[in-house]
């Protein structure tokens, strides 16, 4: 709770107001902004600001082929917050025509980054060295906090460019989102935000090797190592969480937004196909997959889907008007039925579910056939970053969804 003051005086200063331009504009066009993360790292990323006619703000936030929206921004004389849409974290500070100095905030877990930024730069990070011979295209064999009780494995996927090296990490439990960055000499340097993480990875490359440490916020590091592997691939997904001995089928009741309780056992799911959604609106992977199931139920209805939201807000009132909000802003047509709020932690998820075998990752999907048995379970999602993985998951997706209707 340590920065519960610190938050609660900002969004003090904003509460109830309207924008005001009246004394300062920010500039229109490219910003570089950097985050404040450990070890005296910088983690940056490219905002773009648009000044609209009637005075007020849009803006767009770049990473790699991402481009994200922002729409939620609140002036009140000097001092500015952008509210990152979906997710709750945002940044507040004060600003001049071409300088804004402040912090990123996320309420629910009492995390500050402090970050600065400049008008007109548009370079993502600083070239040091005018001559790159290495090129880090193909596929990385990872492994995170290597020799550790925390070991985990990913697969890096790279494409450079002269310097520039887009790309992601992918995991057993989803993707490290559009990682944007370079190849300066013999360091990588890539950084993604999108107002729920804040990811940063620095390695030193041979032609064969990464050493690195990859940052998250200014909370979190651990290093990483790869090793060039264009064979290598990730463990199958729809082989890492499974139905206990004992257990047939999948069972729960929560309630809705509105306090309704909604069951698998209601007359709604009776000889339907379901997917149930194991996610949170505080993750941008489930973000990913829910736009994608919107998308999917908008020419199928002969489906039904439920999310189970695994909320970090720390009181039940905050995590409904999270989910409402995340409904309203990519019009979630399924219900999404909070299961659970205060904390995300996969060992109290798998309790609020025992017929799994645990609960590894958010998202998780479990698909049932019209009897109500569990065909497959899907742990993670690889999204729009992974490219192939992904296109991969809509031809599996339609081919099972087209197999179960028809049975």
């Amino acid at each position: 709770m340590r920065y519960s003051i610190a938050v609660l005086s900002v969004l003090m200063l904003f509460v109830g107001c309207k924008q005001n331009t009246q004394n300062v504009s920010l500039s229109d066009g490219v910003w570089l902004v950097e985050l404040d993360v450990m070890d005296n790292q910088v983690l940056p990323f490219n905002l773009k600001v648009n000044k609209k006619d009637d005075g007020s703000y849009t803006m767009q936030i770049f990473n790699a082929e991402e481009v994200i929206d922002v729409d939620e921004i609140e002036i009140k004389g000097d001092s500015i917050i952008m509210q990152t849409p979906v997710f709750e974290g945002f940044l507040a500070g004060t600003f001049t025509e071409n300088s804004i100095k402040g912090q990123f905030i996320k309420e629910s877990l009492d995390r500050i980054v402090p970050f600065n930024a400049v008008y007109g730069t548009e370079d993502r990070f600083e070239t040091k060295n005018k001559r790159t011979d290495g090129n880090v295209t193909g596929i990385w064999e990872t492994y995170f906090s290597p020799d550790l009780d925390e070991e985990y494995i990913g697969k890096g996927i790279f494409l450079q460019e002269d310097n520039r090296v887009t790309g992601t990490f992918r995991t057993t439990t989803g993707d490290y989102r559009f990682l944007d960055g370079i190849l300066d000499g013999d360091s990588l340097k890539l950084s993604a935000f999108d107002g729920a993480h804040a990811f940063l990875f620095n390695a030193k490359v041979t032609d064969s090797s990464m050493n690195g440490v990859f940052y998250s916020g200014n909370h979190f590091k651990e290093p990483f190592v790869a090793a060039r592997n264009d064979g290598f691939e990730l463990p199958d997904p729809d082989s890492l969480t499974f139905l206990n001995e004992g257990y047939e089928k999948l069972a729960f009741t929560f309630p809705d937004v509105k306090g309704n309780l909604i069951s698998l056992s209601d007359e709604k799911y009776q000889g339907k196909v379901v997917v149930v959604q194991l996610m949170g609106t505080w993750c941008p992977n489930c973000l990913d997959e829910t736009k994608f199931l919107v998308d999917y139920l908008e020419d199928n209805n002969d489906i039904e889907v439920i999310g189970l939201a695994f909320e970090s807000a720390k009181t039940k009132e905050i995590a409904i008007k999270g989910i409402e909000r995340l409904k309203d802003r990519i019009e979630v047509n399924y219900p999404i039925l909070l299961a659970q709020y205060g904390t995300y932690d996969k060992q109290k998820a798998q309790e609020k579910l025992p017929m799994l075998n645990h609960v590894l990752s958010y998202p998780t999907t479990i698909f049932m056939d019209k009897k109500g048995n569990v065909r497959k379970i899907h742990t993670g999602f690889n999204g729009p970053a992974t490219g192939e993985k992904f296109v991969e998951f809509k031809k599996n997706f339609n081919e099972l969804m087209t197999e179960l209707v028809s049975e």
